[in-house]
């Protein structure tokens, strides 16, 4: 067998705590959301606090990222939860409705919250009278970081991992499903795609867009915005190589989970899905560059 790493002794739980029969476990999947989203409130706060990178004016006062931050929550897990529910799994929730609202057990989906966060954004705007490119500029700025932190707390519950490898960087990951590849006898190693993910879309990002805030980017609005979203669309694009396709899309005729077919070959449905991304990046990075 070539040679690969052996999956570390990593807990899903940070803790957990057991009292009166009832049981609290707090999950890294769980820590990630919350340390992402505090990290993006202090980003925000600290944006709005500099009305210098804008140009002299920021889109909202600081004291009002408060409520804008509630919004966005609602947005993340709502939006992220029936996305994975209607893009990856409708058949099972349409059998087990009552399976959505348990957050707790995992799937969500960073393309539904990405629209999750645009509705609720979109609404906040409307509400309070805010600009709606220059405010979402400043979200993309905050995204990236917790985009890494839940990609590494995939890699740490050992879901969401890559097709096999032989490379020496493969990992034995944990599980009868993970380590049964067709045409391998015994144990394979697969790419560790959660930390191509966290890598490429949370720390190159995010070092990409520090950059263009320094240029001073948020004074040509939709730059930023267009940057992330061809960025992540890219990215997510590359990594599907690697990554294992969503079990409902495999079959025997089919073992890479292709969705739909282009003269012999096809998309993940995480490639489907990052295309308008893409495009619709290129678009607003084009639209500040002309409007200069």
């Amino acid at each position: 067998m070539p040679a690969a790493i052996t999956f570390p002794n990593l807990s899903p739980d940070v803790f957990s705590i057991s009292f009166w029969g009832f049981e609290f476990a707090l999950r890294w999947y769980a820590l990630a959301y919350i340390a992402g989203l505090l990290v993006a409130w202090r980003i925000l706060l600290a944006l709005m606090r500099r009305p210098a990178l804008w140009g002299g004016t920021a889109p909202m006062a600081p004291e009002a990222v408060e409520e804008l931050i509630t919004a966005i929550v609602l947005g993340v897990v709502v939006g992220g939860r029936l996305g994975f529910v209607l893009l990856y799994q409708p058949g099972y929730y349409l059998a087990h409705p009552f399976e959505i609202l348990k957050v707790w057990q995992g799937g969500m989906s960073f393309h539904g919250g990405f629209l999750g966060v645009v509705v609720a954004g979109l609404w906040y705007c409307r509400r309070h009278g805010v600009a709606p490119l220059p405010l979402a500029d400043a979200f993309a700025l905050a995204t990236p970081v917790g985009l890494m932190l839940g990609r590494i707390a995939n890699f740490i519950n050992a879901e969401l991992w890559g097709r096999p490898t032989t490379m020496p960087w493969g990992v034995i990951f944990p599980g009868a499903e993970a380590q049964n590849c067709p045409g391998i006898i015994g144990a394979c190693a697969r790419h560790p795609s959660q930390l191509y993910e966290a890598g490429l879309e949370g720390l190159v990002l995010g070092l990409v867009l520090l950059v263009l805030l320094r240029r001073g980017a948020l004074r040509a609005p939709g730059r930023i915005l267009g940057t992330f979203l061809a960025g992540y669309g890219a990215a997510r694009f590359f990594v599907e190589l690697f990554r294992q396709a969503d079990a409902q899309y495999i079959t025997p005729d089919n073992p890479l989970g292709h969705v739909i077919g282009l003269a012999g070959w096809g998309l993940s449905m995480g490639q489907l899905l990052s295309l308008p991304m893409l495009a619709a990046g290129l678009w607003f990075v084009w639209r500040a560059r002309s409007a200069r």
